[in-house]
């Protein structure tokens, strides 16, 4: 019996052991220190986003997190949304501006 007592003893102590150094080592997980409060690590023009804007964003590489491929996947679709709704809007104002030239004066 007693020979049973020392063995979980020293297996809780190994355990105990183990647990505290993995923790020393690896830390609690975080990678970068916290940013300062309001920053962010990607870079986007503050109004008149376009196509090239979205599509140069990339964000921090971590160790765990987001696939890289499908990020760049939805970046390269917003990219080209974001043209075609430019290209759509400037369409529908040019068409406008020479419907409003056309109107006669007395209407």
């Amino acid at each position: 019996m007693t020979t049973a007592l020392i063995y979980l003893v020293v297996m809780l102590l190994v355990a105990a052991v183990v647990f505290l150094l993995a923790a020393v080592v690896f830390g609690r997980g975080e990678e970068l220190a916290p940013l300062p409060p309001g920053s962010s690590p990607t870079r986007l023009p503050a109004e008149d986003i376009n196509g090239d804007d979205v599509r140069q964003v990339r964000f921090q590489l971590v160790l765990r997190g987001y696939k890289m491929s499908e990020v760049d996947w939805v970046l390269r679709r917003l990219g080209g949304e974001l043209d075609d709704l430019r290209a759509q809007v400037a369409r529908l104002e040019a068409a406008r501006s020479e419907g409003a030239h056309r109107r006669p004066a007395g209407e």
